[in-house]
């Protein structure tokens, strides 16, 4: 791991499972889509972030404000020098967007552990049912407002940046992209009206990054797939988008840290939203048979 450009942020389960302990300044967080899993067994001391019920605001599809950020990192026994290290199921899809949405509010010391659930599991290291607590943490959000422009894409920033024909990397399966699929297949709430992706965007699915057993590929992989087969370099300008910026934000921790992209923002948005918008245009690569 120590090849990638920002090693920092990225932890092995080997690094979690001797240093969960050791200090009250690390806080281990798994966040799933599968809302169940942390009940049915987790990382020994691990608290759980739950993305619907905790993340996303109840009535605008929005993240929560800064008072109710605060409230959930205290909570969870976080404080700003805390080390939160995240994790979950998925290859850490959801690990990386609550990462992502920690940084919207200005967290400084966050990281990945590397394979998630999947590789902790794989490795048969101990897991609890046993839920964490600690004592409250004491947490002081920044405002999101200064983080979003350099992290975060708006719809309007993203047809910018379409009708600019600068970078943009749909990381949905090819079924998704070429527009044959409607909506991923355990997924129907997340479809739209229409089918496709953004104009120009390149297709590089989220799970290419990423081995067998979760972790994410070596440095030289990454770079095979991103700079040399997607013509990427890591001075420009790059929107990543899927359904709902979940696998994206994968993608964009990817860019961001293991390849050291310069300016690289996730679209959360996505495709619930470009698909359901009127007047933008769309592209198809899937022709339907007669």
């Amino acid at each position: 791991m120590t090849d990638y450009i920002h090693p920092e942020v990225l932890v092995s389960c080997d690094w979690v499972e001797q240093n969960r302990t050791k200090t009250d300044k690390i806080r281990i967080v798994e966040s799933d889509e599968d809302l169940l899993l942390y009940e049915s067994g987790h990382v020994p001391g691990a608290v759980k972030l739950d993305w619907v019920s905790d993340l996303q605001d109840a009535v605008v599809r929005d993240y929560v404000g800064r008072e109710k950020f605060e409230q959930i990192c205290a909570d969870r026994g976080i404080s700003n020098d805390t080390t939160v290290v995240f994790y979950g199921d998925k290859n850490n899809w959801w690990g990386c967007y609550a990462f992502w949405a920690f940084k919207l509010f200005g967290h400084a010391d966050c990281r990945i552990m590397n394979g998630g659930r999947k590789k902790w599991e794989l490795d048969k290291r101990p897991t609890t049912r046993e839920p964490a607590t600690y004592p409250r943490g004491t947490y002081r959000a920044a405002d999101p407002k200064i983080a979003t422009p350099k992290i975060r894409a708006f719809r309007d920033e993203a047809l910018a940046h379409c009708l600019a024909k600068r970078p943009m990397i749909d990381v949905r399966s090819p079924g998704e992209y070429s527009g044959e699929l409607q909506h991923m297949p355990d997924y129907p709430q997340e479809g739209s009206l229409r089918t496709g992706h953004i104009p120009g965007a390149a297709n590089v699915p989220w799970a290419k990054a990423c081995n067998d057993d979760g972790t994410f590929k070596s440095r030289e992989q990454l770079e095979q797939l991103y700079l040399k087969d997607c013509n990427l370099k890591p001075s420009d300008d790059v929107i990543a988008y899927c359904r709902i910026g979940e696998r994206s934000s994968l993608t964009w921790y990817v860019l961001t840290y293991l390849l050291g992209f310069e300016r690289v923002r996730n679209y959360d948005g996505s495709w619930t939203e470009w698909g359901n918008l009127v007047g933008v245009p769309i592209e198809k690569s899937y022709v339907p048979k007669k």
